[in-house]
């Protein structure tokens, strides 16, 4: 069974946020000639990188709920310009929306288990077509 990383998204006020800012970065490398691969660097390394990179996935907190995913491909360790230790999180440019699920503030990422994690949304879920600040209001209603 795959294991899963929990993160807050800083700086994102929604799912679209995230997106648009994976397109400009990948857009960005590809103009300068580097790899087209998005990643996210973070100082701790996990230690279950094979559970992880065995179908796990990066499930992103934004406005305290979980709501969306994204395939872990690699994870990569290496230190800095200052000889700190940290890692990238090399991860499937594709976001999957996911149901909401809230969580409380925390600092860095966390493990997650597959059964604690929340389900996909499918493309034919009509709670995936509603606009987020409604999908919003619903989760913190326990409708959704």
């Amino acid at each position: 069974m795959s294991l899963n990383l929990i993160k807050l998204c800083v700086g994102c006020e929604s799912v679209e946020d995230l997106e648009g800012w994976i397109t400009l970065r990948l857009r960005d490398k590809a103009a300068r000639g580097e790899p087209a691969e998005q990643f996210h660097t973070t100082r701790m390394v996990p230690k279950r990188v094979e559970e992880l990179t065995d179908g796990g996935s990066l499930y992103w907190v934004i406005k305290g709920t979980v709501q969306c995913r994204q395939r872990i491909l690699d994870i990569r360790p290496f230190r800095d310009g200052e000889g700190i230790s940290r890692c990238y999180l090399v991860l499937e440019p594709k976001v999957v929306r996911t149901q909401y699920q809230p969580r409380r503030a925390f600092q860095g990422w966390r493990y997650l288990d597959a059964k604690e994690a929340p389900a996909d949304l499918g493309t034919d879920s009509s709670s995936a077509e509603m606009p987020p600040e409604l999908r919003r209001e619903l989760a913190e209603l326990g409708l959704l």
